[in-house]
């Protein structure tokens, strides 16, 4: 290479995101990168000219190691959407004047659906205007929800913690008895895709029988009927767990978190915060049945779990970050890298690039055939699937018995100028 890197981070953050940014830094500077920028809080920072040169914080390998270990974006993240190309010349000529005067050759972005149209875009703009830098899209979401790759970076980490705390939520709900039972519902991220929700079935195994029920947005939703399936299993067992996803939707099309409050915050790209589905289950079964309900919303510990991180998981993140810089490097733009299963027995995988505009703005979901015909459980093939990705363990830099993760202080979120 021989000019500089920018690197960016949108989106959703996961247990792995920095571990793609170790690996687009290492690899960038390996191929001779004079500078690796990290843009702060994504293209929206990027036009505020906020950026830092990560090699003031990634000085040696320690520093690696620790940054593959740090949860959530190091750089910080953003939910912006740039305009239609031409709607808005101001935003595009800003964010190429400041590609220009970094002399930026390749243009990194890790994220997931919304961050693939930003490199579309982008990639569209410097085709057409005759710009030089090459904009490579890096996968990220823990949703899993990404078109044309087998998987994502982030989702098996966040699988790998959700299987574990179903196993731990199902062992505690044994511990006391009720008279009329005990329902707990365990309420999971995924608004359109059913991945993570699934992997509450990873808990199933020679010393736990696994949730009782799961509920993937995928199908639509029948309250009533569920009310119905958890009283005949109260009659069967002291004890329901039941896992959701945040997502689930009445036939009508209606969120079930609508039926309890209001979603009244919606960000950039339109999508609702959801909230409160398994909290509105909950009372529902509780006067329904009468009997005590617990409801568990795991929220951002699902994408934050660096602890109990999947080595699969952060070993592939690191893979796409170098081979998004890779791609650019030989010439390569409008392209997400992808991941490609080679093999289950033993798990192979491996990389190629993609046309964005293939990925942009669309979403892969639970295939139907990986769902029971009750719509209440994934199948064997789901669970055989998801399970390769867990495998494995990154142990925490531990200091006075607590994780150490590589920290970035404030004060370097100022506006920065080019040396």
């Amino acid at each position: 290479m021989k000019g500089n890197v920018i690197v960016g981070q949108s989106g959703g953050p996961t247990a792995a995101i920095n571990s793609s940014l170790a690996g687009v830094y290492r690899t960038a500077k390996d191929r001779g990168a004079k500078k690796v920028y990290g843009m702060l809080h994504g293209i929206q920072g990027l036009m505020q000219e906020r950026y830092i040169d990560l090699s003031q914080f990634i000085t040696n390998e320690l520093d690696t190691e620790l940054l593959k270990r740090t949860p959530a974006a190091f750089l910080g993240s953003c939910r912006y959407k740039l305009p239609e190309i031409f709607e808005n010349r101001e935003v595009y000529d800003k964010i190429f004047e400041i590609l220009n005067k970094l002399d930026i050759e390749a243009f990194i972005y890790i994220g997931g659906n919304d961050s693939m149209d930003t490199i579309k875009k982008l990639s569209d703009y410097a085709i057409v205007t005759g710009f030089p830098t090459r904009f490579i899209g890096c996968p990220k979401t823990i949703d899993n929800d990404l078109a044309l790759t087998d998987h994502t970076p982030g989702y098996g980490s966040a699988a790998k913690y959700i299987g574990t705390s179903v196993k731990e939520i199902i062992r505690d709900s044994f511990c006391l008895e009720y008279s009329k039972g005990l329902v707990s519902i365990v309420e999971i991220m995924g608004r359109n895709a059913g991945w993570l929700t699934g992997a509450a079935a990873l808990a199933k195994g020679e010393d736990c029988t696994g949730p009782d029920l799961i509920y993937l947005p995928e199908l639509p939703f029948d309250v009533e009927a569920f009310g119905k399936k958890v009283q005949e299993l109260l009659k069967k067992k002291p004890s329901v767990v039941v896992a959701v996803s945040e997502g689930i939707r009445l036939p009508d099309g209606r969120y079930v978190c609508e039926l309890g409050q209001s979603v009244d915050f919606v960000d950039a790209f339109g999508h609702k915060q959801l909230s409160g589905t398994a909290n509105y289950l909950a009372s529902y079964i509780a006067g329904e049945i009468g009997c005590k309900t617990r409801s568990i919303e795991l929220s951002s510990l699902q994408r934050s779990a660096s602890h109990c991180a999947s080595r699969v998981d952060i070993l592939e993140a690191y893979q796409v970050g170098g081979a998004a810089v890779k791609a650019a490097d030989e010439g390569d733009t409008g392209k997400m890298v992808v991941l490609q299963r080679l093999s289950d027995d033993p798990y192979q995988c491996g990389t190629e690039v993609k046309d964005v505009h293939k990925i942009a703005n669309d979403e892969k979901l639970v295939p139907r055939d990986w769902v029971n015909d009750s719509g209440n459980y994934v199948t064997e093939d789901f669970i055989s699937y998801v399970r390769p990705l867990i495998q494995g363990d990154v142990s925490p830099v531990m200091v006075d018995g607590i994780p150490r993760h590589l920290f970035r202080p404030v004060e370097f979120d100022a506006p920065q100028q080019p040396e």
